[in-house]
């Protein structure tokens, strides 16, 4: 399996603040800037499925594999002979939140997939995650 995270703290916002902008999957496009939509036609729990469709890319189901409310959510994209896992963790610690994104990636195509791919989403995480804190402090307005 081939792993990799990101990582950021931030002191001005809420567990809550940043699980309402998460789990508001139909509105993924308005602080996602690489991606044409995301929709979730049901409650965002463990379980529930939701189309994904990037710029330049075909659109993707992902399922939503664990979900703890102000905390974290994992979704799964199934690819040919292979499963990559996008985490995202809220990680409270005195001096603030850390927002963590891990993407990994296995089965037998996995080092193919990771080529194509998942390294480009890894590099991604940085401007998704300050277009997130972006979103949070803008809805807060």
């Amino acid at each position: 399996m081939w792993e990799q995270s990101y990582s950021v703290k931030v002191s001005d916002m809420t567990a809550e603040e940043i699980w309402n902008v998460w789990t508001n999957v139909n509105e993924w496009y308005t602080w996602q800037d690489d991606i044409e939509f995301a929709q979730l036609t049901s409650e965002f729990k463990v379980g529930e499925v939701f189309k994904f469709k990037p710029k330049g890319a075909p659109t993707f189901t992902l399922e939503i594999t664990e979900a703890v409310k102000n905390t974290m959510f994992t979704d799964l994209t199934k690819l040919p002979l292979a499963k990559m896992y996008d985490k995202h963790e809220i990680i409270r610690h005195a001096d603030g939140l850390e927002l963590k994104s891990t993407i990994s990636i296995c089965g037998p195509l996995a080092f193919l997939w990771r080529q194509i791919i998942a390294t480009n989403i890894v590099n991604s995480l940085p401007v998704q995650t300050e277009n997130l804190i972006n979103k949070v402090r803008n809805v807060r307005k």
